[in-house]
């Protein structure tokens, strides 16, 4: 890693580019030693490679994400953004509709189920200080998040907001009494915030640090995935990026038929669709939007006229990426000079390059999502008055004591899982303990191998020193904004923080093997675990909590389950043909928030569960009707 190239995860659009002094004074990595807990402006991330390549206007690249990553219209069914499973404090907090079995694992759903604080933790003991008390319950299943029903990919209308496709009828899990639902995912959603800080992300780190422009998978993808504009004409080039995992993560879900996709659709079909559309064009965006503000329709819904799609890709993107006037096809090959295409299946250059253009602007976008305003920071920069006693005895214990938690949770970013760490000298790359993945009992080994497994292409996601010593092991979150995070852990198997340090405090739930090392040296008393929780309440930035800028957002109407017409039994989606053999969508608003935020903070999932919040003192309590 080059110092030469660090920048503060707040700044990425001004780069601020460290002398060689500033970086010997704070370690090799820019920031403390891994090992301690330090403010978050501390924290160092490299800018991602040759971007200049790409890009000529940085500002203009974080408005086309932030429209893209809250655009319900990426979704083939027109109803589902990236934001749908990321709208709460980054993450998802939705409560009906949202179990899946966890894969090697054959457990019935409970279909259209509402889940409810009975439900957790999913495996309960008779004694929760000891994982190996008699099992009261083991539901072996996952809150995720819902995403699109199963539909097979026709092609893209251009100008309609809904692809073109066709349900398929298929058994349970994702069909209840006869009718489609839709499907959840298998792990649970992990917050966008301070994502830009992970050197690797989703729980299996299977998005790369290296951006291919095409998949999530770095360099096990090797095509030629974009086409540049030369004076022969347009050309195929590879894409490398390196330190640009949030680009990785980003083309994944929009293709995938479980969370936004009909199943077949491409990126070439995508960016036909998305290009024909008014950005946000279903969605009321704030004229005080401290990003898309002044873009946006003060007399309707999405940006005004002027600001399409492609005009934004044109003021974020080098042009040679873009003002190519041959026509291609889905492999893009040349199928004709400069002139329109004539049918759904010919491509502009501009359409054919939109999985680059996607990943690098939510890339964008996200990074700017920094929560370092926590009172943990105000405290570690120096006021003394912003931890309680009992946070900071919290704080004592986290960091030493029997906790045992900065084993994994280290360094400003309070994740081993980081550039911080990615930086220092004794970091062994095939060791997933190094690289902040861990092996902590959430459930047994064979239920989800996690960093053990092969990404897209076959590949391993790690070669490590020892055989097997990745199966199992999921990345370490950091742990800022917590308190509004919930469910947690891979398989969203508990509900508050409380149920979190108890599972800690018993070593896990599973032993054995499905423990990785420190996890059996925990020892916390119950005054240490209340101080623990009280410490990570701590840790949220009021800014994320009430939704103030940068973490203001366009509206969005989100699915929260399927209606019923009596108990299990889901009513008919009679709206069209293609959804007549699917369920009914409930649906709730998120209003749109400006820079300002909002007047009261948001709900957690232990406070939706308990209906705490319903009566106007809480925002996102998911009561609030919409039509999408």
């Amino acid at each position: 890693m080059n110092c030469q190239t660090l920048i503060r995860p707040a700044a990425w659009l001004a780069v601020v580019v460290l002398t060689g002094a500033t970086a010997a004074a704070q370690g090799r990595g820019g920031g403390p030693a891994p090992g301690n807990v330090a403010p978050l402006r501390t924290a160092l991330v490299p800018k991602p490679t040759n971007l200049a390549k790409y890009v000529r206007n940085e500002a203009a690249l974080v408005a086309l994400g932030k429209a893209l990553f809250w655009d319900s219209q990426v979704g083939s069914d027109g109803q589902t953004a990236c934001a749908t499973c990321h709208f709460h404090a980054g993450a998802d907090h939705r409560i009906q509709n949202q179990l899946a079995n966890p894969p090697g694992t054959v457990t019935a759903l409970s279909g259209n189920r509402t889940l409810t604080s009975g439900d957790f933790p999913f495996r309960q003991l008779s004694n929760p200080n000891n994982n190996n008390s008699a099992v009261l319950r083991d539901n072996r299943v996952v809150a995720g998040s819902a995403g699109v029903v199963h539909r097979t990919f026709f092609d893209v209308v251009p100008g309609a907001h809904t692809d073109d496709g066709a349900t398929i009828s298929s058994a349970a899990p994702t069909s209840l009494a006869g009718l489609e639902l839709r499907q959840a995912t298998n792990r649970n959603s992990p917050s966008v915030i301070n994502a830009v800080l992970n050197v690797r992300n989703f729980w299996d780190g299977r998005a790369s640090r290296i951006f291919s422009g095409n998949t999530p998978f770095g360099d096990s993808d090797t095509g030629l995935n974009v086409l540049i504009a030369s004076a022969n004409g347009l050309q195929p080039e590879r894409v490398r990026m390196d330190n640009a995992s949030l680009a990785s993560q980003a083309v994944g879900p929009a293709l995938n038929a479980t969370e936004m996709s009909y199943n077949g659709r491409n990126w070439p079909k995508l960016g036909k669709k998305m290009l024909a559309l008014t950005p946000l064009g279903r969605q009321k965006v704030a004229t005080d939007d401290s990003v898309l503000g002044e873009m946006a329709n003060p007399d309707g819904n999405g940006l005004r006229g002027e600001y399409s799609y492609q005009q934004l890709i044109q003021d974020a993107f080098q042009p040679e990426y873009w003002g190519g006037g041959q026509i291609v096809d889905a492999s893009g090959s040349i199928l004709k000079a400069a002139a329109a295409a004539s049918n759904s299946n010919e491509f502009r250059q501009i359409e054919y390059n939109f999985a680059l253009f996607f990943g690098l602007a939510i890339q964008a976008y996200e990074s700017t999502l920094i929560s370092d305003q926590t009172r943990l920071d105000q405290f570690l920069e120096g006021n003394t008055q912003a931890l309680t006693a009992l946070e900071q005895q919290g704080l004592a214990e986290f960091r030493g004591g029997g906790s045992q938690c900065t084993r994994c949770h280290v360094g400003p970013e309070l994740t081993a899982a980081s550039f911080t760490r990615a930086a220092a000298n004794n970091v062994n790359p095939g060791d997933p303990n190094d690289l902040g993945f861990f092996r902590i009992g959430v459930s047994p080994i064979t239920e989800d191998v996690g960093l053990g497994g092969t990404d897209g292409f076959n590949i391993p996601l790690l070669n490590p020193n020892r055989p097997g010593a990745a199966d199992g092991t999921f990345k370490t979150p950091g742990l800022r904004n917590v308190e509004l995070t919930g469910p947690y852990f891979h398989n969203g198997g508990q509900a508050t923080l409380e149920q979190v340090v108890d599972f800690y405090s018993r070593q896990g739930d599973f032993g054995g093997a499905n423990l990785g090392p420190g996890i059996g040296a925990i020892r916390l008393n119950a005054a240490e675990r209340t101080q623990v929780v009280a410490f990570l309440k701590a840790l949220t930035d009021d800014r994320v909590k009430f939704e103030r800028a940068p973490f203001d957002h366009p509206a969005l109407c989100i699915p929260v389950g399927h209606a019923e017409t009596a108990p299990g039994v889901p009513a008919t989606d009679d709206s069209s043909a293609v959804t007549a053999l699917s369920a009914l969508d409930r649906w709730a608003a998120i209003p749109a928030s400006g820079k300002g935020g909002n007047p009261v903070p948001l709900q957690t999932f232990d406070e939706l569960l308990r209906g705490i919040g319903n009566d106007g003192s809480r925002t996102h309590t998911l009561t609030e009707s919409c039509q999408p």
